[in-house]
């Protein structure tokens, strides 16, 4: 799903938060001061995983999402969200232990722990067969549509969002330049190398924006692509980045 962002002034484009609700706060304690009427605010996904505050995370955003009025606010999918779709229905994984361990080493047991899953008793529901494991899937989901607006906020999220006048395209963490916008599917949170190697504007756009670098190489503009994830490692910082229509950096705010 793609959603466009109504350009008539300014884009404030957040980067990963990854359980950080104490500096999501902080940054939009910012936020608050300085946005106007006519903005948009695009988060570009990865709101769980890694951080010891996820479920708090997504309180915070629906929190500030309620507070403001005449600005366009737009949350993408990250590879957080996708793995933790994933991760319940995992009955249905041809191989749910390897699969469960890789989503485990890249950031979701955060998640899992967070929303009342244990990681250390899983493997043994899933060795137990799908029966078993599905009881465990919807005990799980049971605890997440538990906190209120969590469900729906993960189910409403966009893959992408394209400014209204066509120049920039803000995206989680990557692109296909070989696919068009709308076949990427989960290039958007994978094809990193797609993005970094951009060297041509893709399908007209004069920047594509994106909002993690798992290398950690902090905020870089390239020919056609610009990364604002200025996080040193999965602890921050987390720093939000207002754009010009013609994706012209005009400020920085960092939590």
């Amino acid at each position: 799903m793609l959603i466009t962002l109504n350009v008539t002034q300014r884009i404030w484009a957040v980067p990963a938060v990854l359980g950080q609700a104490a500096a999501l706060r902080g940054l939009h304690g910012q936020l608050r001061a300085r946005l106007q009427r006519g903005d948009c605010l695009v988060y570009l996904g990865n709101y769980m995983g890694h951080g010891d505050a996820v479920a708090e995370t997504i309180d915070e955003l629906l929190s500030f999402r309620s507070e403001l009025d005449g600005i366009q606010v737009v949350h993408l999918r990250g590879a957080q969200e996708e793995m933790w779709v994933k991760l319940l229905e995992i009955q249905w994984a041809m191989r749910p232990i390897e699969t469960f361990q890789w989503m485990m080493s890249h950031g979701v047991e955060a998640t899992l722990c967070d929303y009342g899953g244990d990681p250390a008793e899983a493997p043994a529901k899933f060795r137990a067969g799908v029966v078993v494991t599905t009881r465990w899937t919807t005990e799980l989901r049971e605890n997440f549509q538990g906190h209120s607006g969590h469900y729906e906020f993960l189910h409403g999220l966009a893959s992408a969002a394209p400014t209204s006048d066509g120049r920039l395209l803000f995206v989680s963490a990557g692109i296909n330049p070989n696919k068009p916008l709308e076949k990427q599917n989960d290039a958007f949170w994978w094809n990193a190398a797609g993005f970094e190697d951009l060297n041509a504007p893709f399908e007209g756009f004069t920047f594509v924006i994106r909002g993690f670098d798992a290398d950690h190489n902090g905020p870089w503009t390239g020919a056609h692509g610009i990364s604002i994830d200025a996080a040193s490692d999965a602890g921050g910082p987390l720093q939000a980045t207002c754009f010009a229509p013609d994706g012209a950096v005009l400020e920085k705010l960092t939590a």
